[in-house]
């Protein structure tokens, strides 16, 4: 799968479009959508499955350096409120803060990131390390690992990073049908 069959792919689903674009608007700083919601929509589109099918929520990373719980609550409360007739839940996480709660919340260390994509690396399965995000003239997609592992409906493609045992997590959630829905 190319770079711009994926994108588009992922914006078969109109939600994934309609974020990208209004993270565009507002200018967020290093704004990118991610992981599930993107790789998900493809597999559905592949499989012939509603767009939306088994997307729980919309991930969506920026950076920025205020690392105060205000700053980044008042961001969470925005993208809320534009995003609320969308219908579904957007969750916005600000990479610049992760290493502040991550280790009292999973009990392992977390080092400081200096970007989003740093967090889009971070990510457990190959599949799920995607990002994409609107510029002037068109879009960036960030897939360090490319886009094989979605392209071929794989969960588990390559190197995991199973960090406090995260990954078990993930994979119990799922309804183990082998559906190819990421939970």
């Amino acid at each position: 799968m190319t770079r711009d069959e994926f994108l588009s792919f992922a914006f078969r689903n109109p939600i994934n479009q309609t974020i990208v674009d209004e993270l565009f608007t507002l200018a967020l700083p290093d704004a990118w959508l991610v992981s599930g919601c993107l790789v998900q929509t493809v597999w559905n589109v592949e499989t012939g499955r509603d767009v939306d099918y088994g997307i729980s929520d919309y991930d969506v990373f920026y950076f920025d350096p205020d690392t105060s719980w205000e700053a980044e609550d008042a961001v969470i409360r925005s993208l809320a409120k534009r995003f609320e007739s969308l219908g579904v839940t957007v969750e916005v996480r600000n990479q610049a803060r992760v290493h502040l709660w991550y280790t009292q919340k999973h009990g392992l260390p977390y080092p400081p990131l200096h970007s989003s994509t740093e967090g889009i690396d971070r990510f457990l399965t190959r599949n799920t390390r995607v990002g994409i995000r609107r510029t002037g003239d068109g879009y960036d997609v960030y897939a360090p690992d490319g886009f094989d592992d979605a392209a071929n409906r794989q969960f588990l493609g390559g190197e995991l990073r199973d960090e406090g045992g995260a990954l078990e997590g993930a994979v119990a959630g799922s309804d183990g049908a082998g559906d190819g829905a990421v939970k």
